[in-house]
């Protein structure tokens, strides 16, 4: 949505308010005022905010983010022209703490959400690309760790919510995945994800199970490192998280493991066609209603939704984009 706003408005200025994690992947990207945020020190991070902006005044605020820690920060901001989402979707009372809201919309991806913003400011001509920039050394990083034969398959097995977790696909089912996928393309499998206990348990598992050697990255790499990571990838798996968007930040193909989260609001946004969608059966087995009967979005709290994912449908998907590059 930046990159759209730039190439529409090449002469504006640009102060992004952004959580700390957020900043170490983006930061660097051209043209942009990073403010950082740290979720974890809420109150002195709104003093931080209000501190660096002391004395300007904003044309335009776009409140892209429909939550009370976002309300808060958006205070701290001066700016005649408010802009927030439409009474439907502005969650936590945003419609308080804006003067203006977008169109209603429906069904909307987040990511066409957002583009939303633009389009109230009369901009609709979409620029799809992220440019986040990438060190050598990042570069370095991934192609050390991708130097094998066959196809580079990065499985990033868990969602990294810090709460109950109710996407991750069971450890036997990325065994099964692992192992079909080194046997039939000769895949060069990477295990990626965060430091917390569940991913390392994750990744330990994995890595001992499957019969040939894998490369286990998972609490090793810095965001932009797995970003240069994916860059290279011919494929990523995972639930919904956000290595998949990421993935698509660098254009690479995902299948999409969703069966607690509806794919047409946070899918991988260029792989739809690649998501194991269990979602509509996972929908009516916990409310006995079909999809189009609940509220967009609506996510399903049960852990037992994922097992609705077969892995010999995880293999088909995988072979959509593995066959194609052994044409190639």
């Amino acid at each position: 949505m930046l990159r759209t706003l730039q190439a529409a408005w090449p002469h504006t200025r640009i102060s992004w308010v952004i959580g700390r994690a957020e900043h170490e992947l983006m930061k660097g990207a051209d043209g942009l005022e990073f403010i950082t945020f740290d979720k974890n020190q809420p109150l002195r991070s709104l003093a931080a905010v209000r501190a660096h902006v002391r004395g300007r005044h904003y044309p335009i605020l776009l409140h892209m983010h429909a939550s009370m820690r976002a309300n808060l920060a958006s205070r701290m901001v001066r700016a005649t022209r408010r802009i927030g989402f439409d009474r439907q979707r502005a969650r936590d009372y945003q419609w308080l703490f804006t003067n203006e809201r977008i169109a209603v919309r429906s069904g909307q991806h987040v990511m066409d959400g957002l583009f939303g913003f633009l389009e109230h400011l009369g901009i609709r001509e979409r620029q799809l690309r992220w440019d986040i920039p990438l060190s050598p050394a990042d570069r370095d990083f991934a192609a050390r760790h991708s130097r094998g034969p066959g196809p580079l398959v990065v499985i990033s097995p868990c969602s990294s919510q810090r709460l109950r977790n109710y996407r991750n696909w069971r450890v036997e089912n990325y065994i099964a995945l692992g192992e079909s996928l080194q046997r039939q393309y000769g895949a060069q499998l990477v295990l990626t994800g965060g430091p917390t206990q569940t991913e390392q348990a994750y990744g330990s598992a994995i890595e001992a199970a499957v019969s040939k050697p894998l490369t286990n990255l998972v609490g090793r790499t810095t965001l932009k490192q797995l970003l240069a990571l994916l860059e290279r990838a011919d494929l990523l798996i995972c639930p919904d998280s956000g290595p998949a968007h990421m993935a698509t930040a660098v254009r690479t193909p995902v299948v999409g493991l969703y069966a607690t989260s509806n794919r047409h609001r946070t899918g991988p946004y260029f792989s739809q066609d690649l998501v194991v969608d269990a979602y509509p059966e996972a929908v009516r087995r916990e409310f006995d209603a079909p999809v189009a009967r609940l509220r967009f979005g609506q996510r399903v709290r049960n852990p037992d939704a994922m097992d609705l994912i077969r892995v010999e449908d995880v293999i088909a998907r995988a072979g959509q984009v593995l066959e194609k590059q052994r044409q190639w």
